[in-house]
């Protein structure tokens, strides 16, 4: 193999997992195939066979990938020193990012076609919501621990509403094509956990 056929590959494989991920992202993972992907790279099925041999490979490629970025993004919220109100703000501002580049977290809209993902994926789909809500579990207690934050139950119920909470306004946003109906959602979620300077005074 070619020191030029070797630098393409890779660049190939990631050109077809970041066209397939925005049509997750915006049709679900069985709203495009094959075809879709090769039009759009200018390539044919045999050479997207040659990097995935199947859409199921493609899928575990893609949530592995996704869920890495992700742990990405919350290791350098958690490597800035930030508090946890503002660990949480920063969580919320993920999925608003997203939102704002008209895509969905890709994860949510695998959740919604579940039944029908091959095994492998429907296992990675469960480890990524349960690698964030573990996280979050870690930054409420945190927070709730250093008399900043305040909320009923064990940190990981709570952990499990937010989650839930920010994949059903992502939705609902999309719905209406209003970004700000997310954004309005997350600042309410965030303001009723965290405790504000006049909270304390007041009470």
């Amino acid at each position: 193999m070619s020191m030029r056929r070797q630098s393409e590959e890779p660049d190939t494989a990631a050109q077809v997992l970041d066209v397939a991920e925005r049509l997750v992202q915006r049709q679900g993972f069985n709203g495009f195939s094959y075809a879709d992907i090769a039009a759009e790279l200018g390539l044919t099925k045999a050479a997207l066979h040659y990097h995935f041999a199947g859409k199921a490979d493609l899928g575990e490629a893609l949530v592995a990938r996704y869920a890495a970025r992700f742990a990405v993004a919350l290791d350098a919220l958690d490597g800035a020193g930030a508090d946890a109100p503002a660990k949480l703000e920063g969580y919320t501002n993920l999925y608003l990012d997203v939102l704002r580049n008209e895509r969905m977290c890709l994860c949510g809209m695998l959740a919604a076609e579940f039944q029908t993902l091959p095994a492998p994926m429907r296992t990675a789909v469960v480890e990524f919501f349960d690698y964030n809500e573990r996280w979050l579990a870690g930054v409420l207690e945190g927070g709730r621990d250093e008399g900043a934050m305040r909320f009923q139950g064990p940190p990981a119920e709570r952990a499990r509403m937010i989650v839930g909470a920010l994949e059903g306004a992502m939705l609902v946003a999309r719905t209406y094509g209003e970004v700000a109906r997310f954004e309005t959602a997350a600042a309410q979620l965030v303001h009723e956990l965290v405790i504000r300077t006049a909270d304390t005074t007041s009470t």
